[in-house]
């Protein structure tokens, strides 16, 4: 039984550690986000019109 327990307690602390690392990675990626007031607009380029035939 104590086999269990351990591989068991392993799986919880395997479990807690995604959960930490993709708290970081939430926390990073929302710290570099870029609000859409301050992106430029895309402005089209039509230039590929000018080259077909």
């Amino acid at each position: 039984m104590r086999g269990d327990e351990q591989s068991s307690e392993g799986e919880q602390a395997e479990a807690a550690e995604r959960e930490a690392a993709k708290q970081r990675i939430l926390a990073q990626a929302e710290a570099e986000r870029v609000p859409v007031e301050d992106t430029t607009r895309a402005v089209p380029d039509r230039r590929w019109r000018r080259d077909r035939g």
